[in-house]
């Protein structure tokens, strides 16, 4: 029996979110930062919850043929992102150094990650799924904004230390 698209496209969601997770502890693991390293963990932590939430999603899909977009979590904030541009954090990431390397990467990640979950939402017709594929796309959102700021301010930091400004 062939797979159905909403089932192809929960387990492409469950494999982003593990490869996420994945690499933010790698991150954390690997990060002589207190600091920083607190902030991975915290961004690991979130994609295992989202993790949980695709993994729900497919085993009611499985028996039911429908989705339960009243399960996701109702987290407003990333909690993450209440953590993300302290002074401390932005000290502690060295701008040449393997945490400024892995917030691009990150970012990265997250576009893709996005425009998995918009192409979802916009390919389907079913309401319920729609939501699903929104509350994922918002939340990575977050997770791209507040990683787009600690990269601008790192950018600013380098150009600052290296007097790379013309004037």
């Amino acid at each position: 029996m062939e797979e159905s698209t909403a089932v192809k496209i929960l387990k492409g969601a469950v494999l982003l979110e593990i490869r996420g997770k994945s690499f933010y502890q790698k991150v954390a693991n690997d990060s002589q930062s207190e600091a920083v390293r607190d902030f991975f963990e915290q961004m690991a932590g979130e994609e295992e919850k989202h993790i949980k939430a695709l993994a729900h999603q497919f085993k009611v899909y499985q028996v039911k043929q429908k989705f339960d977009p009243e399960a996701l979590p109702k987290e407003e904030k990333s909690e993450a992102a209440q953590k993300v541009l302290t002074d401390k954090i932005k000290q502690q990431i060295s701008a040449a150094g393997f945490e400024s390397a892995a917030i691009a990467a990150a970012m990265a990640m997250e576009r893709d990650a996005i425009q998995y979950y918009s192409r979802s939402e916009k390919d389907s017709n079913d309401p319920e799924e729609k939501a699903i594929y929104k509350w994922l796309h918002q939340w990575e959102s977050q997770h791209l904004a507040m990683l787009v700021d600690i990269d601008n301010a790192l950018t600013q930091e380098i150009w600052n230390d290296n007097q790379f400004w013309p004037f």
